[in-house]
């Protein structure tokens, strides 16, 4: 059927929910924008709006504030695993449209707003599943790469065991309705790597009475710019340095403590695990010349997330079956996305969903997820179920 027939059919996202109410939830959800591990009132949004449509089961506080909403059919089946997020981000919105965020300096600039107002929209046609279960699934800290984790290690997850797993991403510069696949890696792998150096302040007039480690800073910076390059590794590697500090403002004290952050990323996890133990071995050795303690911290990690063949099959058919344009990227994007935890436990797939070409990018203080890719992501979610089941 294609998407528009779907559209037809439906006149409304389903009998119950209309498309404009949809919007009204989705313009909610942006108007109440809450931070990584605080979405406290947006869980009990997506509980309330839950409730309506009957899930055999509904658990809350799923590593922390995350929400899975499990419907079952009248006979057994596979188990169908549908995840959206919950988190906004620490940008200011500068846009003056009626559902504008009221939280200072919060919104939701990634579009996931739009991502559980599609995976919620799912609800109204769960209700009569034939067979099979399906659980939606409401994550917490998406942005921070926490939240997946969380919920994963979680007991009251660990009795879900699905046996496929989906997730979209809306993609700004694309056209809308496309959609995205690509088998294997999908999205990039990354994590931000911490180095403190510790050695001992003095009088600036009498620098070799201290420890000063601005040359084993200068030296950290320098090894881990060119270190993508310095060694061989099967694809795409990067690491850009984000922050740098060397001791105090004081014109009297030579320095004693120096920090280095940077951001890794691979687009394998192989490669991650070889950039990762690269990193560490050349700063310790750096530390050591120079006569300095040092401690290493590790902060927002985000494994690749890798596509099953077999989903990205699925994806296809459905996307071919709603005549939707369809594109196989050739290369992952550089961007990280914690659905790579999920699909390293289960099959799944995450794809790309179309807000536009000329749509405002992710993470702009401009960004407004499209209200028309909503019951295009519904209408792919609602096939992949009916395929995989």
């Amino acid at each position: 059927m294609s998407i528009k027939l779907f559209y037809k059919k439906m006149n409304t996202v389903s009998e119950t929910l209309s498309a404009s109410q949809l919007s009204h939830f989705r313009k909610t959800l942006h108007q109440y924008p809450e931070v990584s591990n605080q979405e406290h009132q947006t869980a009990q949004r997506v509980v309330d709006f839950l409730k309506k449509y009957s899930p055999k089961q509904l658990l809350e506080q799923v590593g922390g504030t995350g929400v899975v909403a499990t419907f079952e059919g009248a006979q057994p089946g596979k188990h169908v695993l549908i995840r959206c997020e919950l988190d906004a981000l620490p940008i200011a919105e500068i846009n003056d449209f009626a559902h504008k965020s009221i939280s200072e300096g919060v919104g939701h600039k990634c579009g996931h707003d739009g991502h559980m107002a599609i995976v919620a929209g799912l609800a109204p046609f769960l209700q009569d599943l034939p067979k099979g279960k399906v659980s939606l699934l409401f994550q917490p800290a998406e942005e921070t790469g926490e939240g997946a984790l969380q919920m994963l290690d979680d007991e009251k997850f660990k009795a879900i065991q699905p046996d496929y797993v989906f997730a979209l991403h809306n993609l700004p510069g694309s056209p809308l309705h496309q959609i995205l696949v690509k088998p294997g890696a999908f999205s990039a792998a990354s994590k931000g790597m911490i180095v403190r150096l510790i050695g001992e302040t003095s009088h600036a007039a009498e620098p070799q009475d201290g420890k000063s480690p601005a040359l084993a800073m200068a030296a950290i910076v320098q090894m881990l710019d060119g270190l993508p390059t310095a060694h061989s590794f099967e694809d795409f590697t990067l690491i850009t340095v984000v922050h740098a500090l060397l001791g105090e403002i004081a014109f009297g004290t030579t320095p004693g403590y120096a920090e280095v952050r940077a951001t890794l990323r691979t687009f394998s996890n192989k490669d991650m695990q070889k950039l990762t133990n690269e990193a560490v071995s050349q700063a310790q050795a750096i530390a050591q010349k120079y006569d300095l303690g040092i401690e290493i911290a590790w902060t927002e990690a985000f494994a690749a997330a890798v596509n099953n063949v077999a989903c990205v099959e699925t994806i296809k058919k459905v996307a071919k079956s709603h005549e939707l344009e369809l594109k196989q990227v050739t290369a992952p994007m550089k961007w990280s996305e914690d659905f790579g935890q999920f699909t390293e436990r289960y099959p799944g797939a995450l794809f790309g969903l179309g807000a536009g070409e000329h749509h405002p990018q992710l993470h702009n203080p401009d960004y407004d997820f499209p209200d028309e890719i909503l019951s295009t992501g519904i209408a792919m979610f609602w096939g992949i179920i009916q395929e995989s089941l």
